[in-house]
């Protein structure tokens, strides 16, 4: 089955690293470009150089460490920031400038105080100044979810024409639907002449709940990139998170998408990530979350132990946990208990189950989980009764 690339834009030390607390330094910020350039991200966008010299120091350092991944360097689009940029990306293999300019209206008027000519003339002279130090130049149309759509096709059409090799179609609110964000793809992609020279690229923000939703949506209509961040990091709500669009386009194999990234690193990548930054990734998140493989419910538990594919559509290997938790509480089955008891090493008769069975319910009722100890002395109880 032919199925099209995606390349994964990894923006964790950039945007997600906007995050309020989660300022890295630069040992820090090396440790995680290995570790996603060996997870298989496409392109590394390592900083703002402009914004400060420990921020220009990292670039330069990634640049040198970073063996496969494209290395990114974001500025504004003006002369100094461009040229910033390119020192701090000098090292690098396979470097690029990710310049641009926010182009709805609110930008326009309240941000820039210019008009829509003006703005459009700056864009090109971003990337065609950009283009003068590296041939790989990203342009990004901020807010371009609430970008008109004709007024968003001239501008990527002189990106283009300047030498744009991306055009990254930010959702920075988080504002679109999915149906809205997909069609703003599709509608560049029939209206942009010189489209086929460039990538389309998603950057959606997670302001409503929809970021992963939103790029899915972008590339299903001909987006070939997504900007993303491990655990979903960034300003305000947080980015697309890499780890759920690899997994969607993974487990949806009838888009005939797909990415190289090493799924089996997701959780370690998560935790390093989480760890490093001290944002703690929320129990119930997505994929790398403690619970995304947990079940408490005896109905659930009972299916699990069973096929475990009765309520799991990841095997928990494939994103490089050990296996599935199954979680005594009051909400817990026989069976469930009888596999926990088979776990450390206790093979139980069913009437040793019902007996175990109405005394694992008088503790479950006071505590919120009962542990391995909890089930231990349990058994020594039911030892020194039929003792």
């Amino acid at each position: 089955m032919n199925s099209e690339k995606i390349e994964i834009f990894d923006t964790t030390l950039r945007d997600g690293e906007q995050v309020p607390g989660c300022k890295l330094n630069t040992n820090q910020k090396l440790t995680i470009a290995e570790k996603l350039d060996e997870l298989g991200v496409d392109i590394i966008e390592a900083g703002f150089p402009i914004s400060s010299p420990g921020d220009f120091h990292s670039v330069s350092e990634i640049s040198k460490l970073v063996k496969n991944a494209r290395v990114c360097g974001l500025t504004r689009a003006n002369e100094k920031d461009i040229e910033v940029a390119a020192e701090a990306l000098k090292f690098a293999k396979r470097p690029r400038i990710h310049t641009g300019i926010g182009t709805s209206d609110s930008h326009i008027k309240y941000k820039f105080n210019s008009t829509r000519e003006k703005i459009i003339e700056r864009a090109i002279q971003a990337v065609k100044y950009a283009k003068t130090f590296v041939e790989d130049v990203e342009f990004y149309a901020e807010d371009a979810g609430r970008t008109d759509n004709d007024f968003l096709a001239q501008v990527c059409e002189e990106a283009i024409k300047a030498g744009a090799t991306v055009l990254n179609i930010p959702d920075t609110t988080g504002y679109c639907l999915p149906e809205e964000y997909g069609q703003k793809i599709k509608y560049l992609k029939e209206n942009v002449k010189g489209i086929d020279k460039a990538i389309l690229s998603c950057h959606c923000h997670n302001d409503l709940g929809m970021a992963t939703a939103n790029s899915i949506a972008g590339v299903m209509n001909g987006a070939r990139q997504i900007e993303c961040t491990i655990n979903g990091l960034g300003e305000r709500a947080g980015n697309t998170a890499l780890e759920e669009v690899v997994m969607v386009l993974k487990q949806h194999a009838h888009l005939k998408l797909h990415t190289h990234i090493n799924s089996k690193m997701l959780n370690c990548m998560s935790v390093l990530v989480s760890d490093l930054m001290g944002m703690p990734v929320q129990p119930n998140k997505a994929i790398v979350g403690t619970n995304a493989f947990a079940h408490s419910s005896g109905i659930h538990q009972d299916g699990v132990i069973k096929n475990r594919e009765t309520y799991e559509i990841i095997d928990p290997a494939d994103v490089g946990v050990n296996n599935s938790s199954i979680v005594l509480t009051a909400r817990s089955g026989r069976s469930a208990l009888a596999y926990r008891f088979k776990h450390i090493g206790f093979d139980v008769t069913k009437n040793e189950l019902d007996f175990l069975y109405e005394e694992f319910l008088k503790i479950a009722d006071i505590k919120k989980e009962v542990n391995n100890d909890d089930l231990g002395l349990m058994i020594e109880v039911f030892n020194r009764k039929i003792g």
